[in-house]
Parts: structure tokens; sequence; C-alpha cells
């Protein structure tokens, strides 16, 4: 009994599902499946092979703690320096933010672009020394990759408050 009524749904389902379905819309729907699938690997990460990396040979010049330092094209927060940290390491009790935003500063000592990663320490209350807000190349919200306008912390760690952002040199920019 049990056996003929599972039988008979099953026909059922399966007669209906060949009415009201066609193999065009079968393929159109894989068609899609497949595109959408190819296309996430276009999303914004940060890939460590994808720029020429800067080498030790990097020469810097100017304050790390003055807005007006050349890493700082893009940032938009309290300066890590100030906060007893460095520009490319968080202060202690801190952690430093998974996600980030990037911008690309140009070196006035070598006259070279360069990709700068801004991360965002996490974990104590805001700094509240050496605010800078420059927002070169600042895109909305809907491009977040590029945006400063972010508490990246929100994203990386869980109910821990921003307290300085990092500015860390990825690359050349080719």
């Amino acid at each position: 009994m049990v056996i003929r009524w599972f039988d008979e749904a099953t026909e059922l389902f399966t007669r209906r599902t060949a009415r009201e379905t066609s193999r065009r819309g079968f393929l159109g729907g894989l068609g899609t499946l497949l595109i959408g699938a190819g296309a996430a690997t276009l999303l914004p990460v940060y890939r460590s092979n994808a720029f020429a990396q800067s080498g030790s040979g990097l020469v810097e010049e100017g304050d790390p703690n003055s807005c007006d330092y050349w890493r700082y094209c893009a940032i938009d927060g309290f300066l890590c320096g100030c906060c007893g940290g460095s520009p490319n390491s968080c202060p202690p009790g801190t952690v430093r933010s998974d996600i980030t935003w990037i911008g690309t500063c140009r070196n006035p000592a070598d006259g070279k672009d360069y990709v700068i990663s801004y991360n965002d320490c996490c974990g104590k209350g805001n700094c509240g020394r050496c605010v800078c807000q420059r927002d070169e190349g600042d895109t909305p919200l809907y491009r977040p990759q590029s945006s400063n306008d972010i508490n990246w912390c929100s994203g990386s760690h869980a109910d821990m408050p921003y307290h300085c952002s990092l500015s860390v040199v990825i690359g050349v920019k080719e």
C-alpha cells in the first residue's frame, strides 16, 4: 500500500514536471547558472600575486603621523602611528580587520604609484588622535571595496569597536 502511494505520487510529479518545463527552459537555466558561477571569480578580492611586489627598496619621505603623508591619500580615520602602532601595524590590544579598502597613492620620493591596503584596527574605543579624512579615489557605498566610509571592524570581528586605520603598501601599480 505505501509503495503504491509513493509510486503514484512520483509518477504524478514526473508527468507534471515534464508538462510544465521544456528543454529550452532547462538549458537556459543551466546557462544562467554557468555564467553566474563564472562571474563569481570577478568579485573584488585581494590576490597576493596581483601586483608587482614593492620589495624592501621602498624609499619613503615625510612624517607618517601627518595627514599629508603620501600613503594616506584615501584614508578616513585615526592614524595608528599616533595611537601606539605604526602605519603598518596595529597598536597593542587591537587586531587587524580581515577586510579592507584599497587605494592607489603616488610616492613623491620615487614618483611611482603604489597600491595601498587600508585596514582598520579593532578592539579598543576610538583613538581620538590624528584624525584624517582624505577621499582621493573614494567611491560610493555601492562599491565598498573602494569606499573608506565603512566601519570594517563590524564586518570582520563581531562587536569590536574601531580604534585606528593602517596603510600597508601592497605593491607597485603596473
